[in-house]
């Protein structure tokens, strides 16, 4: 009798044991999806293992650095388009430029951004809320359509259904060219994709696509082909051809986020990532040309400066490598179109090398509609450094709680939602791709998935 403590000991160590064996995080309880279920898997050794809970860390930067890029990029939108047609402009900025007066945009009527009264980040602190923006807006309700379908792939009935119930009809409601163009179509009854056919929607040059659906990328973690197929209809919704191909470019890159070489540096995986979306890009297109202009110069050790004006010149004074958009004579020359900003974001992407400070400071400097691909990288690199990695970079914390209300409606909680919850409801999702989609599991005791590769 004397020894049943010490039976008692040794039998509480070893279940210890056994306990921590099967689930790597004691005292943390694995969330689950609850319109999810899970069934049993046996990984294969081939499969790629991803930690559930590293990845909503990961979602979590991935909208915190979006809108950290996208407030920042507001600052100079459209300040700098160059000087073709009747809106004059003047120069476009340069490095020396961060920090000093904020210039008025072309519909600024001669007053600069009332976000910043110089080129500089704009933050929001801790007690503070981040407004959702065109950026981040659709995206967020593609996220609350998948969730509450319970579905992988959204029907174009769906996205109507949610366009209609979510964007404001009669007053402002933070919608351009095409998307504009989409959302009227859908109200006379149209259905997705025919509201991104250049038959009936003539906006579908536009960039409204590549700022709607990288995310997708991101609920596909490095199977690119499904991240494809998940945002195909979602693209399709405002754009075709070339567009449509540069959306594609975006979403590729956010899947292969998650296949990056660990022993190699960020900037390094941030070019063979491109390098690999570059290949989906038909060879005699304007945005392959573009990439393959722009990744040469870069190379070749111009400054970044240097290349945004040759890319000004080749592509829109002299309209090389068949892009036309100076032809159409559209306002502000296309300064909203697809074409030209997919060229201003490569140069923010290849010189910032991995860097999301430097990267954003570029792209809001580099012209035309600068909010735009300051979000697209910022989003996908404060992905990949996670929330912690985001604060380290700026060193500060920033504000976890974001307001969809400030241009859409019908969300819950009166639009109020945090990137916790954002980022869970992005796992959510992705469990769903990984059992019905891709032929993987997830390790509820491990918290982890195991993807086929493709």
């Amino acid at each position: 009798m004397k020894n049943y403590p010490i039976y008692q000991f040794l039998i509480f160590t070893i279940l210890s044991v056994f306990v921590l064996s099967c689930n790597p995080s004691p005292g943390k309880t694995t969330v689950l999806n609850p319109g999810l279920v899970y069934k049993s898997y046996s990984p294969k050794p081939t499969d790629i293992k991803i930690s559930r809970e590293a990845y909503a860390d990961k979602l979590y930067g991935f909208w915190l650095g979006q809108c950290i890029a996208n407030w920042t990029g507001l600052v100079t939108e459209m300040d700098k388009i160059g000087n073709i047609g009747d809106l004059k402009t003047g120069d476009f900025y340069t490095r020396e430029d961060w920090g000093k007066t904020d210039l008025p945009s072309i519909w600024g009527q001669g007053v600069p951004s009332d976000l910043s009264p110089t080129i500089d980040f704009v933050f929001r602190g801790e007690g503070e809320i981040w407004g959702s923006d065109d950026d981040t807006d659709i995206e967020y309700i593609y996220q609350h359509l998948l969730y509450t379908n319970q579905t992988s792939i959204l029907t174009g009935k769906q996205i109507k259904a949610g366009w209609l119930q979510h964007i404001k009809s009669e007053e402002e409601n933070y919608l351009w060219v095409s998307n504009q163009k989409a959302y009227d179509l859908m109200k006379e009854g149209m259905v997705p994709p025919e509201t991104g056919h250049p038959d009936n929607n003539p906006e579908y040059e536009m960039i409204d696509a590549q700022l709607t659906t990288e995310i997708f990328g991101l609920f596909a973690p490095s199977r690119s082909d499904y991240a494809l197929k998940m945002a195909q209809l979602p693209i399709q919704t405002t754009a075709r051809y070339e567009s449509q191909w540069i959306s594609e470019f975006y979403v590729i890159m956010y899947s292969l986020a998650s296949s990056v070489d660990e022993k190699k540096n960020i900037g390094e995986n941030i070019e063979w990532m491109a390098d690999e979306a570059r290949k989906h890009l038909p060879d005699n297109s304007y945005p392959a040309k573009m990439y393959d202009f722009v990744k040469s110069k870069y190379l070749q050790g111009v400054s970044w400066e240097e290349v945004r004006d040759q890319v000004y010149q080749r592509y829109q004074v002299e309209q090389e490598d068949g892009y036309d958009m100076t032809a159409q004579n559209r306002y502000c020359n296309g300064c909203f179109a697809a074409g030209i900003n997919y060229a201003a974001s490569l140069i923010s992407l290849f010189y910032g090398s991995g860097d999301i400070v430097e990267t954003i400071k570029i792209g809001t400097l580099a012209g035309w509609d600068s909010d735009n691909p300051t979000a697209t990288w910022g989003g996908l690199l404060g992905f990949m450094i996670g929330k912690e990695g985001v604060e380290k970079a700026f060193g500060r914390t920033f504000s976890n709680q974001f307001n969809i209300h400030r241009t859409r409606i019908g969300l819950p909680n009166n639009g109020i939602d945090t990137f916790e919850n954002m980022a869970k409801v992005g796992v959510f999702i992705v469990d769903r791709v990984v059992q019905e989609e891709l032929g993987g599991g997830i390790d509820v005791k491990r918290n982890v998935w195991y993807i086929p590769q493709q």
